[in-house]
């Protein structure tokens, strides 16, 4: 496998990308084992209820043995959501599910039934942290006319079409896909800190024209944002991310038929503003993000759905009573954010395929009604 993604001779590329039939096929295997609505239709295509991420963990073998296990394990109990970033672990996470992919595919899996995301946007580094990070940046970035100084923001994120191209070359290598299916600009809202709002929709803008080009290329699907604050912050804050402005954006460089169609942001029981907070504005109305997104078409993924496992211990013996079929912590809280309306997919770290066959439990278990979900997280925001 690479370990270096420009001076390294990766696998060979894999074709094609996941369809509305590959994935209605995958849905379909776990028909006799699994709830009717674990798989839902989302931008075209069937997307399992829980889908894996691969954000936490060391830059060593026994992590990259966890998150290989991983992909594969839930692949295989009805996972075919997979969610990466180049800089996870030090580009060593999108390896990982690259390894995990060809081991699926010589199994009989096939390239269409899973649908990958990854993101680009920080500075990655390259298997480990770097002795000398400037001294890497510099050599790597810098001397090789793939970014400028004046490209980087907060010291480490960056996305000029040229930087951008690279770093979606370098996971295409990553995971041997020659298709990403959803690409991501990672925590756009970093730049807001340090430009205008205007020279922040101008470099988006220069950003949806990269991707809408690799899109027409056959080297993404679609995509969007993935982010941490930005859709959840008020619309008076500085780092407020609007999605009508994004999608005004989109448009002007994709017309109607753009592919900005991905949002990928924070929903636990204790981040619970994008479907209880107003944020955002559609058709002159103020509502939350989720509702924004279901009237624009949009998929969303909820990341954090565990907020790296620091829910699980704070949930007791009432909660577990409002979840009946559930048997864990982890499964309870995966149960109420899979189960909020607009949520296309749950995303929860998984690195241990123990966990992976805990947290897929709630598969078989039915959805919660979209208003007992939206109830159970009032109240958690009330404590």
């Amino acid at each position: 496998m690479t370990t270096d993604a420009g001076n390294s001779t990766p696998p060979a590329r894999i074709a094609g990308s996941a369809t509305a039939e590959g994935t209605a096929r995958y849905k379909e295997r776990f028909r006799s084992r699994l709830s009717e609505d674990h798989h839902r239709q989302a931008g075209g295509l069937w997307l399992s209820s829980v889908g894996i991420g691969t954000y936490l963990g060391e830059a060593d073998q026994r992590d990259d043995a966890g998150y290989r296990d991983s992909v594969v394990a839930a692949a295989r109990l009805g996972c075919n959501v997979v969610d990466s970033a180049i800089n996870y672990r030090f580009q060593r996470s999108e390896r990982n599910v690259g390894d995990a992919l060809r081991s699926l595919f010589s199994a009989g899996f096939s390239r269409d039934e899973l649908v990958v995301a990854t993101k680009g946007g920080f500075i990655p580094f390259d298997g480990d942290y770097p002795a000398d990070p400037a001294g890497w940046v510099s050599s790597r970035l810098f001397e090789t006319g793939i970014a400028s100084r004046n490209d980087v923001v907060a010291g480490c994120h960056i996305m000029t079409p040229r930087y951008l191209e690279t770093q979606i070359e370098w996971s295409r290598g990553n995971l041997g896909l020659q298709t990403l299916d959803i690409y991501y600009l990672h925590n756009p809202e970093t730049q807001l800190q340090h430009v205008e709002r205007h020279e922040f929709l101008s470099r988006i803008k220069a950003a949806f024209e990269t991707l809408e080009r690799n899109v027409a290329a056959g080297v993404i699907g679609i995509y969007g944002v993935a982010t941490w604050d930005g859709f959840r912050l008020p619309p008076d804050h500085p780092g407020h991310l609007s999605l009508n402005e994004l999608r005004v954006v989109a448009e002007q460089v994709g017309g109607s038929k753009h592919h900005f169609r991905a949002i990928q942001l924070p929903v636990n029981l204790v981040m619970s503003e994008a479907c209880l907070l107003p944020t955002q504005m559609s058709d002159g109305r103020r509502v939350s993000l989720l509702d924004a997104a279901a009237d624009a078409g949009m998929v969303v993924m909820a990341s954090g759905s565990l907020l790296q496992g620091k829910i699980i211990p704070a949930l007791g013996a009432d909660f577990a009573r409002m979840l009946p079929g559930t048997r864990t912590n982890a499964q309870r809280g995966i149960q109420v954010v899979r189960s909020v309306p607009g949520v296309a997919t749950s995303l929860v770290g998984m690195k241990n395929p123990a966990h992976v066959e805990e947290n897929l439990g709630v598969a078989a278990l039915p959805r919660l009604a979209g208003e007992e979900a939206i109830r159970i997280l009032e109240a958690c925001t009330r404590r």
